[in-house]
């Protein structure tokens, strides 16, 4: 029996110096898998300052079609915010589609002609034939968060709840933005000969903003979810079927990820940031 017990022990004792010996000869970087990041394609945000006397304002808005038609509609989102003194008349009355929060992103960004387009909050320009470079080239980073939203609309009350989905493929801090456009409208717009056209159709067009002028704090974390919900009520002027939401999250380094979804929701209006 003392026999059997020592030679149980060897085996135990080789038996366990082989299991040292095994987990020593590998390397250590081995030892953890890192998970990298997925890749998710940016969206482009680009905020056509205009006005509806801003008679070069309709070339830099066929530039906008002209981007949309090329990348997708849902990967260069255009917000169209009538603001400054062109967005007025000659005595300084206010044209319909003026907002008093596009006079404060007007200000804020010390815009001095029109059409300038502010693109994914990173380049200002008012040159609007270079907008397409920049788009272009703005698309060819990731995002560091996927950001898609849903809407679901009453019809009785005219309000809108927007809810909005993130998941963070990196840390990210800054704002989230919630705006309501409208598309569709037939207002006045002065032409670049010098026209006047009184059944111009305006798209994109600011409305306001869901969450304040600034909107609010946001912050995700790698590999975490989560549901921002807020709800609005349509003023009675708008045209809900024409309406849509844009969300935003962005930072001092610009526009993070943009997603931009209808008021009044299909099935096919998911626009899943994959």
């Amino acid at each position: 029996m003392k026999l059997k017990n020592n030679i149980y022990n060897k085996f135990a004792i080789c038996a366990a110096a082989l299991s040292l010996m095994a987990c020593s000869n590998i390397d250590e970087d081995d030892r953890f898998i890192e998970v990298e990041p997925v890749e998710v394609a940016k969206r482009v945000l680009i905020e056509d300052f205009t006005g509806q006397r801003c008679v070069n304002c309709p070339n830099a808005s066929e530039m906008i079609e002209s981007l949309q038609e090329q990348y997708g509609a849902e990967n260069v989102i255009a917000v169209g915010i009538h603001s400054g003194p062109f967005s007025k008349t000659v005595t300084n009355q206010p044209f319909p589609l003026w907002t008093e929060t596009g006079d404060y992103y007007f200000n804020s960004w010390g815009i001095d002609a029109q059409p300038t387009g502010v693109i994914d909050r990173k380049t200002v320009s008012s040159t609007y034939q270079s907008w397409g470079t920049i788009v272009r080239d703005a698309l060819q980073a990731s995002a560091p968060l996927t950001l898609d939203a849903t809407t679901s609309y009453d019809e009785a009350t005219r309000t809108v709840t927007i809810n909005v989905n993130a998941k963070g493929v990196l840390d990210v801090t800054g704002k989230l933005q919630l705006w309501l456009t409208e598309d569709n409208i037939t207002n006045i717009q002065y032409m670049p000969d010098g026209s006047v056209n009184t059944q111009y159709v305006h798209n994109h067009v600011f409305r306001t903003a869901v969450n304040g002028q600034d909107g609010e704090d946001f912050s995700i974390a790698w590999d975490e979810e989560k549901t921002v919900t807020s709800t609005y009520v349509l003023d009675e002027d708008w045209k809900a079927e024409n309406m849509s939401v844009v969300a935003f999250v962005y930072n001092n380094s610009g526009v993070q990820q943009v997603v931009k979804v209808p008021v009044i929701s299909t099935e096919d209006d998911a626009q899943p940031n994959e």
